[in-house]
């Protein structure tokens, strides 16, 4: 379970030629479905993006790496070639971001225990991706956008408290993580 989480990154770059069927991303959805949730309500429902036009829709309307103020997001060959949308209906409750952080981890666990990498975005133009992608009175919570990477992901101690992610200009994407001992309040 550590190397999952360990090889659970946030991937930006992927092999466009290398495509995910519904099949899988169904065994994907598959871990969120048997996750807990609060209360036992499943109140999350999940969009599959596979085809190129969605796909492409999607991807115009997603922010890439805030940390990187110069890059646009992956370039065509490097893009997701999939999508697992989060929806859910209007709920105020704080327990349904919770339940959509256990779906999301959950799923992307099981990517990279099938080869895959992804990136939870939180960040995209809601109004598009909805009026395209939900229906039903569900809204789009989270986009988990997949595939297979071919960026080097390297984890790192965080000198001085400083936890900004950065890319080396051989492309390795750096990402500073804060020591043990800082975390665990005593």
């Amino acid at each position: 379970m550590k190397d999952l989480i360990r090889k659970n990154r946030s991937y930006r770059r992927f092999d466009e030629t290398k495509r995910q069927d519904e099949e899988m991303l169904k065994s994907i959805v598959t871990a969120a479905r048997f996750s807990p949730c609060a209360g036992n309500m499943q109140r999350l429902r999940f969009r599959l993006v596979t085809e190129g036009e969605e796909c492409a829709y999607l991807f115009e309307n997603l922010a890439w790496a805030g940390y990187l103020k110069d890059w646009p997001g992956p370039a065509a060959g490097e893009r997701p070639t999939s999508y697992i949308l989060i929806l859910s209906q209007d709920d105020r409750s704080a327990m349904l971001d919770i339940d959509i952080g256990i779906a999301a981890q959950s799923m992307m666990l099981a990517a990279v225990s099938e080869g895959l990498g992804g990136c939870m975005i939180g960040s995209f133009h809601r109004e598009r991706t909805d009026a395209r992608f939900a229906k039903d009175g569900y809204r789009v919570r989270l986009v988990l956008a997949l595939g297979v990477p071919v960026e080097r992901v390297v984890l790192e101690d965080a000198c001085d408290g400083d936890i900004h992610y950065y890319r080396e200009p051989d492309g390795t994407h750096r990402v500073p993580k804060l020591p043990l001992d800082t975390l665990i309040i005593k």
